[in-house]
């Protein structure tokens, strides 16, 4: 009965196919009901019921009218013919009329739009046969044609034989092996891949790391060109992830007085006031000499600091005298024995010797790569580097993952005391990039505990990265910025120690609105390495492991860094910096504040969905001062994170 129906169904449809044909004459229409009609003989073979024919329910005149115009009688009883033979389950002979597609389109068919593999063809019979068509060639021009044309020949010949016979021989490079010479198109083509994605592919938005959009404001702010855009954003507004920021009806003008941060607590006896915007971690050994003096200069033109990075203090930080933070790592470069411990003469003695150094930071973790130590082969070590680090050119140097001056978290807060005390009290903090979060609010229960907190605490985000590290540690270790510097400014909130520690936040920090969103959800200053690095003019080459950067930054090569002018590049840097300020002073102002410190987390408006949109604010939790130091309802996360603090504080503290 279903079956019936189903069939009913598909005749009248057929009916009305044919109709509609005959009627505008279309013979893509006919062609289909064609295909209905035989779809409804399938139908009727497969159910093995007697089914009504179209014939038996439409009488001969209407099946005459039926007809196409144009259609013979002999050929409509043709093509009924072939639609009883294939109801009875025999061959049709349709196919006849459709042309053989060719093979290769048969292979790379099927909406894949594939190109045919013709390098295939190019295996190592091939190779035999070009050589020897060359080769064959060569004799008959030097025979005939005298020396200069067997040479013309001889040479291209003799090439390809000598690459070819070279990719067979080779045993690291399967391609080359079995497609000799011509399998090198692969290799050539990847490394040139990424210039052609760059420079003809990549669109202005794309990030990978950093969008040619965000360059290209760096390079115009740097050279003081104008960085205003026409013809409106190019931002997707209305697609998940897009920020803005909440602006005033009443905008108002900052307070430039206030755009200095002062950073130092009451055991500080020393305290530096920081601009808010500076140049963060970058080592001598991982960017060059002259890149190192720029930076410095314009530290010291455009009054911001300039943070060393592992690598110690260098005789190229310390020429033109701007502001050092110096960053003290695992392997304690600048302050280490032969052993490679942590020596108190000798931090003392560099801290004499370096009055520009203006604050230390202990270095815990770096987002690059947090939880991983790293390596300095001997062949790498310069003079300059090992003056610099105090190491020797017999051995590779090697960072250790951890620490061993101290251990847990009242260690970590006795080496802030002891340092602040070997540097005749400066500023001492320390970075990190979050990972576990009871673990860093067991170093928070360790300072209320010993009523004693570190200056200043960096928050590197997991997307920071100058550093080479494994693509693992690069891409799955760490917390981003934002959740990392969420978590610690509220941990110390809840626990009312905010007013004691300066927090300091780097992470992919690159324009104004970078710097005013770190700033509302709780950062005080922010560092930029990479921004810096483009106002040198880097070109995101992504050499800087290779020591062939194109730029002379992240490179020990001497020619490639002459190309770097000292004295051209730290205007530029000097520039960026006051420029990124001087527009990120004007959001503020734009959300009717006078004083960065007025910024908050429901200020700034991110994009969830399609149709909804949430603040930072509700996005992520809030505390009130004190509020995790008495029982009360407040955000589990942060209060598990301190419960958890207390258990792993009895094991560690």
């Amino acid at each position: 009965k279903h079956a019936t129906h189903t069939t009913t169904t598909t005749t009248t449809a057929t009916m009305l196919t044919m109709l509609l044909a005959r009627s505008v004459g279309s013979a893509s229409l006919q062609t289909k009901a064609a295909s209905a009609s035989a779809s409804t003989l399938r139908l009727r073979a497969a159910c093995g019921a007697r089914l009504p024919q179209l014939s038996s329910s439409v009488s001969l005149q209407q099946q005459e009218q039926l007809r196409p115009y144009g259609t013979p009688a002999s050929e409509q009883k043709a093509a009924e013919k072939n639609s009883s033979s294939q109801e009875e389950g025999l061959p049709t002979d349709y196919r006849k009329h459709w042309r053989e597609a060719p093979s290769w389109e048969k292979r790379y068919g099927g909406g894949r739009h594939a190109f045919p593999d013709w390098i295939e063809h190019l295996d190592r019979k091939m190779f035999y046969k070009i050589g020897f068509g060359l080769t064959a060639l060569t004799a008959t021009a030097g025979v005939g044609l005298g020396a200069t044309s067997f040479a013309v020949v001889g040479l291209p010949t003799a090439l390809f034989w000598f690459i070819g016979l070279r990719d067979i021989n080779q045993t690291q490079h399967t391609i080359r092996r079995n497609f000799p010479v011509f399998g090198n198109i692969r290799y050539l083509f990847e490394t040139i891949r990424p210039e052609i994605r760059q420079y003809f592919i990549e669109s202005d938005d794309l990030q990978n790391p950093f969008s040619r959009e965000q360059r290209s404001m760096v390079y115009q702010r740097s050279k003081l060109m104008t960085d205003t855009v026409p013809f409106g954003t190019r931002k997707q507004v209305y697609k998940p992830g897009f920020e803005w920021i909440h602006h005033s009806m009443y905008p108002t003008k900052v307070d430039y007085q206030k755009v200095r941060v002062k950073i130092g607590n009451k055991d500080c006896l020393k305290p530096y006031s920081a601009a808010r915007l500076n140049v963060s971690a970058m080592s001598f050994g991982a960017i060059s000499a002259n890149a190192i003096l720029a930076l410095n200069r314009a530290a010291l033109e455009g009054q911001f600091y300039h943070n060393t990075g592992e690598g110690s203090i260098s005789r190229y930080h310390k020429q033109h005298g701007g502001d050092l933070v110096w960053n003290l790592g695992t392997a304690y470069f600048g302050a280490r024995d032969k052993d490679g411990n942590f020596s108190p003469e000798l931090f003392r003695s560099t801290i004499q010797a370096t009055p520009s150094v203006r604050m230390i930071e202990i270095k815990l973790s770096q987002g690059a790569k947090p939880g991983s130590g790293g390596i300095l082969p001997r062949q790498k070590i310069t003079p300059d580097i090992a003056e610099a680090r105090g190491v020797g050119f017999d051995r590779d140097v090697i960072s250790p993952s951890t620490h061993t001056a101290f251990t847990g978290p009242r260690g970590l807060i006795l080496f802030v005391r002891r340092l602040r005390e070997l540097s005749g009290g400066l500023p001492v903090g320390f970075k990190l990039c979050v990972g576990r979060p009871e673990e860093f609010a067991s170093v928070v229960k360790a300072m209320i505990e010993m009523d004693h907190y570190p200056d200043f605490i960096t928050i590197d985000g997991s997307e920071g990265g100058t550093g080479a590290a494994p693509l693992e540690f690069t891409d799955s270790v760490g917390m981003p910025l934002v959740e990392g510097l969420t978590l610690v400014h509220n941990l110390l909130i809840g626990c009312n120690i905010r007013q004691h520690i300066t927090l300091i936040a780097s992470g992919k920090i690159i324009s104004g609105f970078d710097l005013v969103k770190t700033i509302a959800l709780g950062a005080d200053v922010c560092n930029s390495a990479r921004g810096m690095m483009f106002s040198l003019g880097c070109i995101q080459a992504l050499k800087c492991g290779s020591n062939r950067c194109p730029t002379g930054i992240a490179t020990q090569d001497e020619e490639l860094q002459k190309g770097l002018v000292v004295e051209e590049k730290w205007k530029r840097v000097c520039n960026f910096q006051a420029s990124t300020l001087r527009n990120a002073f004007k959001l503020i102002g734009a959300v009717g504040l006078s004083d960065p410190v007025d910024l908050e987390p429901e200020h700034i408006i991110r994009r969830v969905s399609e149709h909804r949109v949430m603040s930072y604010e509700a996005m992520f939790a809030k505390t009130t001062p004190g509020e995790l130091l008495e029982p009360g309802n407040t955000s589990p996360f942060l209060r598990e994170a301190l419960a958890a603090a207390k258990s792993y504080g009895e094991l560690h503290c």
